[in-house]
């Protein structure tokens, strides 16, 4: 944190779901937040919500599978506002072929380059400021999917999702001497627009028991409020009507 309070936090996929949740409730905590994703106008529908409920917002569209625009973005950042205290990697994708039987190789490399790779990216990025504070947070999101291997989400997916976590921990390793730690947030299912790309969608019923938007967000906002002695190393957090225990027709495939 600055010496005049200011906290910057920088989001990932803030256009919708998760990251849309979580840029309010940074906003709401006082956070100075940007925002970032590839649908200009759907940054800009948030920044305006926040800013007009008093809070601080911006936006930046960004394709995190671009090392060189995902540097772009964290030196425009650090440009204006001088330090970049939060980064919250929650730009992720699935498709549709998920599955050993019906996968492509276009979308296997897809999944990579954006759940995995653009992590990556937006860490490093952000590493030399955080360096030079000795001081910053990083929130990595994952998937249940990240911690719990099944055949719903697709091999691709599964495997980004747990390559995140070996990357949240082993940042943690190397950074926690610099004052920097990461934590690896692991919802099960939330009811975002991701699950249109699902084989089966889930019905409205279905959705109304998953974690919603919001549940996120307040998580996001409690891991960034900690201090900077603290590391949340991992969060696994899923609804109280996990599918994934009941079987049903639907979560089956």
């Amino acid at each position: 944190m600055s010496r005049n309070g200011k906290r910057v936090a920088w989001v990932t996929g803030g256009g919708s779901g998760i990251g849309e949740a979580g840029a309010e409730a940074l906003a709401a905590d006082g956070w100075t937040v940007v925002v970032s994703g590839r649908r200009q106008s759907a940054l800009d529908a948030v920044v305006a919500k926040i800013t007009g409920d008093g809070g601080a917002a911006e936006a930046i569209a960004l394709d995190v599978a671009s090392a060189a625009a995902a540097q772009k973005a964290a030196d425009q950042i650090v440009a204006k506002h001088g330090r970049i205290d939060l980064l919250v990697n929650n730009a992720g994708i699935n498709v549709p072929k998920r599955s050993w039987q019906d996968m492509e190789l276009e979308g296997w490399d897809r999944l990579v380059q954006v759940n995995l790779n653009g992590v990556l990216y937006c860490m490093r990025a952000v590493l030399p400021t955080m360096r030079q504070q000795q001081d910053g947070s990083i929130i990595n999101v994952s998937s249940w999917a990240g911690r719990h291997v099944s055949k719903m989400p697709g091999p691709a997916y599964t495997t980004t999702k747990h390559a995140v976590l070996a990357l949240t921990h082993s940042f943690n390793m190397d950074e926690c001497v610099n004052g920097l730690r990461a934590c690896c947030l692991m919802p099960g299912e939330v009811a975002t627009p991701i699950l249109k790309l699902r084989p089966v969608v889930p019905s409205e019923a279905e959705q109304a028991k998953m974690l919603q938007p919001e549940d996120l967000g307040r998580t996001i906002a409690f891991i960034a409020s900690m201090p900077a002695r603290v590391c949340i190393n991992e969060v696994l957090i899923s609804p109280t009507h996990n599918r994934g225990f009941i079987q049903t027709p639907n979560n089956r495939d």
